[in-house]
């Protein structure tokens, strides 16, 4: 699992601390997200990869277990580690989701987050709308204005707006609802940084429609905060599919 926002804050180029194990998974990681480790090819063998990223072979096996635990690997003896099926990756995984950041667009894919964030998160708005309390309702007004400020700073709003649907997510009372914060944070990145003719006009359009739905649950008001929240959906939608 990766910190949330982490993918938000390395579009500035700013990384989180890591270390050799998280550097592994993260670059065979991406290069399966991405293609470059096809689905059903081998990986190389121990000792070469030992070389290629530099780490030691207890290093080098946690990596492989972890990735292995997140469905996108099997390890067998005499055979090696084979890269799995789609079928089995684990989409939920927040680090799985971060690694198609890095893959060649896909459309289809963009619809079926879409399709994702929808089934989850208005459920959670409703839930936010019924069972929201000041302090939640305080935090959101907090990063509404962190966002509204951003200027044309791409991780300062990012950071701000995903706080907002991850408070959303916990306020909501329904823990399995919280899974869709990873897709969130991904369609955001995509909407910040695949197209940035316009961005300006879609961060100011995006806090609008942030301001809107937060004092939609404010109010209790389910909902307007359901229909607040569709609005800001489509606008993310159109951003990355009707270019």
């Amino acid at each position: 699992m990766i910190e949330a926002g982490s993918l938000i804050r390395s579009l500035s180029g700013r990384h989180a601390a890591r270390n050799f194990h998280t550097f592994v998974i993260n670059e065979i990681g991406r290069a399966i997200v991405s293609g470059a480790f096809p689905v059903g090819s081998v990986l190389a063998s121990d000792a070469v990869m030992m070389e290629q990223y530099g780490v030691s072979r207890t290093v080098l096996r946690e990596a492989v277990k972890t990735l292995e635990a997140k469905g996108l690997v099997e390890a067998r003896p005499k055979v090696g580690t084979r890269v799995s099926p789609r079928s089995r990756w684990n989409f939920f995984d927040s680090q799985v989701l971060a690694w198609h950041f890095h893959a060649p667009d896909d459309p289809h894919f963009f619809e079926n987050l879409f399709e994702v964030r929808a089934a989850l998160e208005v459920p959670a708005i409703e839930g936010a709308a019924r069972h929201r309390t000041a302090e939640h309702v305080r935090l959101m007004k907090y990063w509404l204005h962190q966002a509204a400020t951003s200027g044309d700073g791409v991780e300062q709003f990012g950071l701000a707006t995903l706080e907002i649907h991850s408070i959303i997510a916990e306020s909501a009372h329904n823990t399995l609802l919280r899974s869709v914060v990873g897709v969130v944070e991904l369609l955001l990145a995509l909407a910040l940084t695949r197209d940035r003719s316009g961005l300006s006009d879609y961060m100011h359009q995006a806090s609008v429609r942030l301001e809107v739905m937060v004092l939609a649950v404010e109010k209790g008001d389910v909902e307007a905060a359901r229909v607040a929240l569709e609005a800001a959906m489509l606008l993310d939608r159109e951003r990355l599919l009707a270019r």
